[in-house]
Order: structure tokens, then sequence, then C-alpha cells
């Protein structure tokens, strides 16, 4: 199986690159797993939605072969696991910016006389993300939730992909730094375990 690591943060030494790492090494630990890592900060992905962006998005015009190639990226997975630090409920920007230029209609959804068209069916998904407030807070005030409905029900569904898990690290100290590593190299290992779905 082929897992694309789809990953935005601005620095190498950052606690998200760690668990990058540890997620890749998981699921290579099993025979018959490949990973290809999109670090999105480090290749200088544009996360700007462009005169270009749009003129394909209304029909008039060729898509950006950088956006072509990004969704060939993921045409060559299996799996997609977004691994991201968690700014103001939601992915970075960069992120965003990455799913807002490469999620395109007439790639990942269509629409037809009988409405929305969900073309990437065969696709299944994954997300890590890194808090910054403990477990309890993410509870109480509903972050979980808020990430749940942005990304899960309004991007993964809305294309037909399937979610396998959304999982919060918490890792704010050395302890918990700790434990959140080692949960996610057993994420990657039960990860690359499983059979994808017919």
């Amino acid at each position: 199986m082929h897992t694309l690591i789809v990953t935005a943060h601005p620095s190498d030494n950052a606690y998200t690159q760690a668990v990058v790492n540890q997620l890749t090494a998981g699921l290579t630990a099993a025979p018959g797993n490949s990973v290809e890592v999109a670090d999105l900060a480090r290749e200088r992905f544009d996360p700007r939605f462009t005169p270009q962006d749009y003129a394909y998005f209304s029909g008039s015009g060729a898509p950006d072969p950088a956006i072509v190639a990004e969704q060939q990226r993921i045409d060559r997975a299996d799996r997609l696991v977004l691994v991201f630090p968690i700014y103001w409920w939601s992915m970075p920007a960069l992120l965003k910016g990455w799913i807002d230029r490469v999620f395109t209609g007439g790639w990942a959804f269509d629409y037809d006389s009988t409405g929305l068209k969900k073309r990437l069916t065969r696709l299944e998904a994954m997300i890590v993300g890194i808090a910054g407030a403990p477990h309890e807070t993410y509870v109480r005030r509903g972050y979980r939730d808020a990430i749940q409905t942005q990304i899960v029900e309004g991007i993964f569904d809305y294309c037909g992909i399937r979610a396998l898990d959304s999982v919060l690290l918490h890792p704010l100290d050395a302890e918990s730094q700790q434990q959140g590593l080692t949960q996610a190299f057993a994420l990657g290992q039960a990860l690359g375990a499983q059979p994808v779905k017919a």
C-alpha cells in the first residue's frame, strides 16, 4: 500500500516533523508499504488561489501544472494522512491552501443533473493533529468537533474519501511528547497492517 503524508510546519525541528518521522517508520515497518511525504513548507508550495486556479475552476482555463502534479501524487496513493499543528481550531493556512488549490472540481468532485458526484471514493484518509492545549480543553470548547466538521465532513466526505480516524496528540511536556511519538509509530504500524477497503 502507498501512503501520502502531507504536512505543513515552518520549522524542520518541530514536533510535527518528529510525528511524521514516527508515522513513516511505523508504516514502513510492515513489508509492502511505501510512503511519500509532501512537506509543503520545505517544497515552498504556494497556497494562494491564483487567477489561473479561478479560471480553471470557472471552466475558462487550464490547470496549473504544479496542481496537476499534486493531484497525481494523490492518485498514486491508497491513503492520505494529514499531519499538522492546530492553528485557530483548524489546519495551518499553508495546508488549507493546498486543499483549496488541489481538491478541484472535475477531479475531486463534480456535479451533474442529479447533483454532487464524489470522485475520490477509492481513497482513505486520516488526520493527525498536534494540539497546544490539553485534551480536556479540546473537549470542553468543542475544538475536536470543529476539526471533525471542517475536515472530515467538509472536505473528506464531500469528495467521497473514507475517513479512518482523527487523532489529536497533546505534547505538553516531555512525557506526553514521548507518548505522542510512540502513538504515532503505533498508528503507522496499524495503518500499514490494514488492507485498503474495496
